[in-house]
């Protein structure tokens, strides 16, 4: 059996991809600050950080492939914290790819759409990146960098993703959903445009660009769609009253993070390869 390695198997998407990679691959996950037990999968603390701790997985496991999904995915607190988001966003992915390109084995790394200054959007993958905050620069410093160690890396660039919560995470949806139900208002951008999936629709598109990619692919949704107007459609899906949601703009909200305006990513080379999101209503509905 193939012998799959995933790192953040605590966090909201590596999760989700545990769960479906399962089904064809022997699973090892890595978790570090939230330990995890998820059915048919080994799951191991391990600090990504530690190149020498990092380098033993891949001796005592000895994978076939590796995706590599951990992160400090929180532009806030990269914001704030730039010495040690670019530990684990930077550092750590490189050596991933690094380790991989050693065993020559196939290596995916999750990106993000927060590489683009949304000024031009939709996006492809030969558009050039241009982030506005030090997520989106330590994610452009890593896709570079793992590249360059490794040209067969995939370098996966990934939406808003949302879906079912996991024993360790949640997506953006579950705080919405609990503001409603407590009859409070929630104020929603009305000027941040994405191109949001589940988090199960992201997996299969990682494990797709496992056999399928190198270099850069978009794995983004068919839809584009702001945050309010997302709100207004999930309100409907789940049956919760919309009269509360409430339209704001990013510039009167102020975050440690700058946020860009439209990112939304142009995927038709994942759709051409079988990537396929569903609607997003349906997205919603799973």
């Amino acid at each position: 059996m193939k012998k799959l390695l995933i790192t953040g198997a605590s966090g909201f998407l590596g999760w989700h991809l545990c769960q479906l990679a399962k089904q064809e691959y022997v699973v090892c996950g890595t978790y570090f600050s939230h330990s995890v037990q998820i059915p048919g999968i080994t799951t191991i603390k391990v600090n990504l950080t530690d190149f020498q701790e990092l380098k033993q997985v891949f001796s005592d496991i000895k994978p076939t492939a590796v995706i590599h999904t951990a992160a400090q995915s929180q532009p806030n607190f990269c914001q704030t914290h730039p010495h040690e988001s670019h530990a684990i966003n930077v550092e750590a992915s490189c050596n991933i790819s690094g380790l991989c390109a050693d065993a020559s084995i196939p290596c995916v790394f999750t990106s993000t759409d927060l590489v683009f200054d949304g000024l031009n959007a939709p996006y492809k993958e030969t558009d050039s990146v241009s982030p506005v905050n030090i997520y989106g620069e330590h994610k452009v410093m890593a896709e570079k960098g793992m590249l360059e160690r490794y040209p067969m890396t995939a370098v996966c660039r990934m939406p808003l993703m949302f879906g079912m919560a996991t024993p360790t995470a949640t997506s953006f949806i579950q705080p919405f959903i609990q503001t409603l139900k407590e009859g409070k208002d929630l104020n929603l951008f009305i000027d941040e445009f994405r191109t949001p999936v589940s988090a199960r629709t992201a997996a299969k598109g990682l494990l797709l660009a496992l056999d399928k990619v190198q270099g850069y692919i978009h794995l983004g949704g068919k839809e584009r769609i702001s945050r309010y107007d997302f709100g207004l459609m999930m309100a409907e899906v789940f049956q919760l009253p919309s009269s509360q949601i409430k339209a704001c703009r990013q510039q009167d909200v102020k975050m440690a993070a700058p946020r860009p305006s439209d990112v939304s990513l142009d995927s038709s080379e994942a759709f051409a390869l079988g990537y396929e999101p569903l609607s997003l209503r349906e997205e919603l509905a799973l």
